[in-house]
């Protein structure tokens, strides 16, 4: 016949491993403890140190013509590199204190999730810069299309480098988020297609709306240097002293009054030129 264990020496057994287990825990608990505090004043210093340095090197001058961008002006953003530099670099030391802190708690879910974060962190910080390069090369060619246009008498110019811009920036944050890792195969062929939609609009509607500009460019080309300011001359029916020939019009002053035509009346109306 078996014998019935002894219920004294179960209970006795069963505290001694509760006692044991509670003291490897209590243990390990304040050496995960001990880990964050000096993984805190590690990141601390660290990010301290790397915002002053990037603030006497300059590099915040970035950030204030980030910050200048017409199209970020409006949600009063107040972007400071030193500080999102110093921020990353104090996450990323605090994460790597926590695997440490976690693997000594004996939770290897918690520190595999970290593990994972610390592996994504370089990939956040290629695509933030990405993203940061493309809005001051967005904001650099839309002033460059702004000033064309405005060097071609285009009305629509702050449009168009409007458009350049969230074009570029479009670009731009597709390609960091590949960087990140994210799929964006998707978002790129939608990106495609709606943009080969808003040019076709854009061309058909511009097309017709600027024709009358076009017109007077192409005019300039082949009669702007025959006419010279100071020489009298008679378009339809005004007859007067030539003032000024600019990319569009020509301006003729006659009596008190000043007539300015388009140029495209050079190509198409008959032109008297009155000796002085």
């Amino acid at each position: 016949m078996n014998k019935l264990p002894n219920i004294k020496d179960i209970l006795i057994s069963t505290f001694q491993n509760l006692i044991t287990q509670f003291g490897e825990f209590t243990s390990n608990f304040i050496g995960a403890v001990v880990i964050l505090l000096i993984g805190w004043l590690t990141a601390k210093i660290a990010s301290t140190v790397l915002k002053n340095v990037i603030s006497k090197i300059g590099l915040d001058k970035l950030g204030e013509k980030i910050n200048d961008i017409d199209a970020l002006k409006k949600f009063d953003l107040n972007i400071k590199l030193s500080l999102v530099v110093s921020k990353i670099v104090y996450f990323f030391i605090l994460i790597v204190f926590l695997i440490q802190a976690a693997q000594t708690l004996g939770v290897p879910a918690i520190s595999n999730m970290f593990a994972m974060v610390v592996e994504y962190i370089p990939k956040v910080i290629s695509a933030t810069i990405m993203i940061f390069a493309g809005l001051l090369l967005s904001d650099a060619v839309k002033s460059f299309v702004v000033g064309l246009c405005e060097s071609f008498n285009i009305a629509s110019g702050k449009l168009i480098g409007t458009g350049v811009f969230f074009f570029l920036l479009v670009i731009t944050i597709i390609a960091a988020l590949g960087q990140a890792g994210i799929n964006t195969a998707l978002l790129e062929s939608s990106f495609n297609i709606l943009i080969a939609g808003i040019i076709l609009s854009f061309s058909i509607g511009y097309g017709f709306a600027s024709k009358e500009i076009l017109l007077n460019i192409i005019s300039s080309f082949y009669s702007k240097n025959k006419y010279a300011a100071g020489e009298i001359i008679e378009i339809d029916g005004v007859k007067g002293e030539v003032l000024k020939v600019d990319n569009t019009t020509i301006t003729i002053q006659h009596g008190e009054a000043k007539t300015v035509f388009p140029l495209r009346v050079l190509q198409s109306e008959k032109i008297t030129i009155h000796k002085q």
